[in-house]
């Protein structure tokens, strides 16, 4: 086992969610803003305490990170741009920790945002990546769909899942995004709903999919003792993985990079799965979620399909799983997806989840997922995040 410096004395505080919107007129600028507004007014800070800056964005081109300081009047002397998309979440996180043990940074503020209008999903699946791109678009496919009804498909074959397993997946999550006041899903979803909801491509149907829109999450990192003087709930960080590019022989994607470093992530934390009280993965699609139950050690591989059988997956059920109800019933804010599990996560450690409380809650792990080709994503990451001591 590598050895490592631990992430002791490092804080993770202030959950922030820009609210959400179908379609906005807004830029990704405007989106960054408020998130920079509403960190300051709910941590009590002055903006120009902070001082390091960590951003995800896919629609803030042709600016970064850098041109954001100027558009917000911020001057941190720690930046970092972060275009993993689904993966950046956790990302920002280690990186951002990382500066403030350093002392290269104090107060550290992690967003993704972007805006979503008319085209500019377009826009944005069209200059994804070069790689997809012409490996796909001569067979007729340009979106995400159909890459992820190949693994989809692919995943069923090879372990026997059924689409009502990945329907109890997306049923569960629209439970718990009922009690969400920032969840664009309102309406209660059935199995049978999930099941009659129109074929999008085969394997994947309408409940499968997540809903592009247009909004941020933000969270600040400092140090144990600025987060207490400031009288600010926060969370610890127990241990934090990421790779990229992993079991890049596997024709198609059925595991995840997490696998390649389960033991490490738990050994961080001196932990096991089975201490775990929620988790937060990333859910694009429901077969994501599932290879995450089982690389994240939570089941054997391809026993998946068996684990969600036999746990209920809501806020109060066995095994809690996207208490905020997930991308798949809150909504895709582009990279901000990355950062819903967080800000939930750090909403339910630090009782601020209100009705869809994990009671009891001292540990969660949040995982990323991003960056998809045509057969698989290349950026994951996961965390393990606790109530201090």
């Amino acid at each position: 086992m590598r050895q490592r410096q631990s992430y002791q004395g490092v804080a993770v505080a202030v959950p922030i969610t820009v609210p959400y919107q179908r379609y906005c007129t807004q830029g990704a600028h405007w989106f960054v803003g408020q998130a920079v507004q509403a960190l300051v007014q709910a941590s009590g800070l002055a903006k120009e305490d902070i001082d390091g800056l960590c951003l995800s964005s896919f629609s803030l081109s042709p600016d970064t990170a850098v041109g954001l300081t100027q558009h917000l009047g911020l001057s941190p002397r720690w930046l970092d741009h972060i275009p993993t998309g689904g993966a950046s979440g956790v990302m920002s996180l280690r990186r951002a920790a990382r500066a403030v043990q350093a002392g290269d940074a104090d107060v550290v503020a992690c967003i993704g945002a972007d805006t979503n209008h008319v085209d500019s999903f377009r826009q944005t699946l069209g200059s994804f990546s070069h790689f997809a791109r012409d490996a796909s678009y001569p067979y007729g496919s340009g979106g995400p769909n159909s890459v992820f009804a190949f693994i989809t498909a692919n995943y069923m074959r090879t372990y026997g899942a059924r689409r009502e397993d990945f329907g109890r997946i997306a049923v569960d999550q629209r439970s718990n995004a009922l009690k969400n006041p920032n969840a664009l899903f309102k309406k209660p979803l059935s199995l049978d709903e999930y099941m009659a909801g129109r074929p999008i491509s085969d394997p994947i149907h309408l409940f499968d999919c997540v809903m592009p829109c247009a909004g941020a999450d933000a969270f600040l990192v400092m140090s144990q003792a600025r987060a207490r003087d400031l009288g600010l709930p926060h969370a610890i960080i127990r241990g934090a993985i990421e790779r990229h590019n992993a079991y890049a022989s596997d024709p198609i994607m059925v595991q995840g990079g997490w696998r390649r470093d389960l033991d490490d992530l738990y050994a961080q934390a001196d932990a096991t799965p089975a201490q775990v009280d929620f988790v937060q993965t990333y859910d694009d699609y429901p077969v994501i979620v599932m290879m995450q139950f089982e690389d994240l050690g939570f089941c054997a591989k391809g026993e998946g399909p068996q684990f969600v059988r036999s746990h209920a997956m809501t806020h109060d059920g066995s095994f809690p799983n996207n208490t905020s109800g997930g991308q798949l019933s809150v909504g895709q804010a582009g990279a901000a997806g990355g950062f819903i599990g967080m800000v939930e996560a750090l909403r339910q450690l630090c009782d601020l989840a209100g009705e869809r409380s994990v009671i009891g809650a001292q540990l969660g792990l949040v995982s990323g997922f991003g960056m998809v080709t045509y057969d698989r994503c290349l950026c994951t990451g996961a965390v393990l995040l606790g109530r201090p001591a």
